[in-house]
């Protein structure tokens, strides 16, 4: 079975949790990037972000390199934005037909993941939803135990297939 890793980060926490599930489950990783991402570190990356995840923006990407097809299973992380997926998946989602896949699912957020998973298999009904794991600000809360947290769950969910 061919495994990937697909995320989209945008401080950080996000990519540390895909980079250790990919490491435990030996996927390949894809970061999803887009060509002009928010430039805010402050309050006003909440605003602008959070108007760009309601109105379903679709940021152009740079290019993938790898062919989504060719995968049996997908790991699929985003962080929170207005408790729904960050507009990079939006653009991937409509770029690729996904149809038929194993995917699994991970989140990250400050506090508060919404309805992050009901959006995220709405976008993805036509798949078989693996699981489903959250995590809250793990850079900055017991990192450790997050990282441990994330390889477990991803190993179980390897392991049941």
């Amino acid at each position: 079975m061919k495994k990937i890793v697909i995320f989209y980060s945008f401080e950080g926490d996000t990519k540390m949790i895909a980079e250790n599930i990919a490491q435990a489950i030996d996927a390949d990783i894809l970061e999803l990037k887009p060509k002009q991402d928010l430039k805010s570190k402050g309050f006003m990356k909440y605003v602008w972000g959070g108007k760009a995840a309601i109105t379903h923006k679709q940021p152009e990407l740079l290019p993938l390199n790898k062919d989504i097809n060719s995968y049996d299973i997908l790991f699929i992380g985003t962080p929170v934005w207005a408790w729904t997926y960050a507009p990079a998946l939006n653009t991937f989602f409509s770029a690729h037909l996904l149809l038929d896949k194993k995917i699994a699912l991970f989140c990250c957020h400050g506090g508060g993941k919404g309805k992050i998973f009901d959006h995220m298999n709405d976008a993805l009904k036509d798949n078989q939803i693996l699981g489903e794991i959250d995590f809250q600000d793990p850079l900055k809360n017991n990192t450790d135990k997050n990282i441990e947290k994330a390889k477990k769950w991803a190993e179980k969910i390897i392991e049941t297939l």
